[in-house]
């Protein structure tokens, strides 16, 4: 654990407000990403006020940053169920340019291919290739064993690939 994470487990201010100052703009893109910009502003102080009610608890299973996120992330699917949010579009998560068509081509056609994954593994997905996470980070932010992690991310892409993989008939074509 980082030695301000250690001050801000005693309870020093200073350190919780330099892990908020270190940590604010990764949270509040994760949440932006999720759950839009203008609730990821609410939902990331909501995010803070928990860090400095639980960071007693905090037991460097993980890294600082992992533990956050999932605080993060457990504090977006909450607004989420309240709000009966959809699924953002992937425009969201990045701000294609327009003159290049093939990413906007690439962009819609990633979001059909998500809209129509489950939720478990549609969230593994975004973690691991959007938001670049390793399994270990995935399996402790979501509070799940790595190897369903592996799993969940296997069956997406199974998916994906049946759903969108040319057919041989195409393929010899």
């Amino acid at each position: 654990m980082s030695s301000t994470a250690d001050q801000a487990k005693s309870g020093n201010p200073e350190a919780l407000r330099k892990l908020v100052c270190e940590h604010y703009a990764q949270v509040f893109r994760f949440c932006a990403r999720r759950i839009g910009q203008q609730a990821a502003a609410d939902v990331t102080q909501e995010v803070f006020l928990t860090m400095q009610q639980t960071i007693k608890r905090f037991e460097s299973r993980s890294s600082f940053s992992t533990w956050l996120l999932g605080i993060a992330n457990n504090h977006c699917r909450n607004h989420s169920r309240k709000t009966k949010a959809e699924w953002l579009p992937l425009e969201t998560w990045f701000s294609p340019s327009a003159s290049f068509e093939s990413q906007i081509i690439n962009t819609e056609f990633i979001n059909t291919a998500l809209a129509k994954l489950s939720e478990e593994h549609r969230e593994v997905v975004v973690l691991h290739e959007l938001d670049g996470l390793t399994y270990p980070e995935i399996s402790t932010l979501l509070n799940i064993p790595e190897g369903t992690v592996k799993s969940r991310l296997h069956h997406a892409f199974q998916q994906l690939r049946q759903t969108y993989a040319p057919t041989q008939e195409g393929a010899k074509a």
